[in-house]
């Protein structure tokens, strides 16, 4: 039997599958996660776009007008690149104006974000019911008028 499997090598074989399958359930993206790498926080803001990024936002607009049939994402980023590219400083700076602008915000709200983590959960949990708690007061104050209303309507007949 040429190329044939003996018994001791198929044995062999579903050793090391019977290992890869026990392996730790692979996370979004089929991936393992890294060995000591804490999960995304997903309450935690977004980076801003670069003057690139906001150059394409505006250029991918104006090409998809101009060129309806095209649907490559490539063609849309290959053609941005090399208008991006042979725009001055000048031109460009509009768009770095915007980037340092949602940079500076991004600042601001990351700041706020790193204060409430140093704060800690519990503090995020106090937040939470507090909003409940005013939430509790609005409905029974909408219920006591209710009753009020029901009273005034049961006076007058």
């Amino acid at each position: 039997m040429k190329g044939g499997k003996s018994k001791g090598e198929s044995k062999k074989a579903d050793a090391k599958l019977a290992v890869n399958k026990k392996a730790a359930p692979a996370t979004k993206g089929g991936r393992k996660p890294a060995k000591g790498k804490e999960p995304k926080d997903p309450n935690k803001p977004k980076r801003p776009a670069s003057a690139f990024f906001i150059f394409m936002e505006e250029f991918r607009k104006q090409f998809n007008k101009e060129n309806p049939d095209n649907r490559a994402v490539s063609a849309v980023g290959k053609a941005a690149g090399a208008k991006w590219k042979s725009l001055s400083d000048a031109d460009k700076a509009p768009y770095a104006a915007k980037a340092e602008k949602r940079k500076a915000e991004y600042e601001k709200v990351l700041r706020a974000y790193n204060k409430k983590q140093a704060e800690g959960p519990a503090a995020a949990d106090e937040e939470e019911e507090s909003e409940k708690s005013e939430s509790e007061v609005h409905d029974e104050n909408d219920d006591d008028d209710d009753e009020e209303g029901s009273d005034e309507e049961d006076d007058d007949q």
